[in-house]
């Protein structure tokens, strides 16, 4: 079963661009600590303070030995606290979902 970790965060709005630093830094480090980056999203129009990161997994056994590789990453641990010192996460909430066949990626 393939896995996404959705993660929706609320963050400072008058922070987004160290938001948006923070997630293209994800970039480079999802992919090397063995998640499939889908990508980030920050809002556009609307609510201006609620952002989405999504990563998929071939399972959550496989999540978790991400996590793992992630908390032993220089580059991951110094994101994290970066996002702790500058404080523009205000909030981050995480759902596990499979996708629906026939749904994803289909071509208008």
């Amino acid at each position: 079963m393939t896995i996404t970790c959705f993660i929706r965060y609320q963050i400072d709005p008058f922070q987004r661009e160290a938001f948006r630093a923070y997630a293209q830094a994800w970039g480079r480090i999802i992919p090397r600590c063995g998640g499939r980056l889908l990508g980030y999203f920050l809002p556009h129009e609307g609510t201006n303070d609620i952002a989405w990161g999504l990563i998929g997994f071939d399972s959550l056994a496989a999540y978790e030995a991400y996590r793992t590789r992630l908390k032993e990453d220089p580059e991951g641990r110094a994101n994290f606290e970066r996002a702790r010192r500058e404080r523009f996460i205000l909030r981050e909430e995480r759902s596990f979902t499979e996708g629906v066949a026939g749904t994803l990626g289909s071509a208008a």
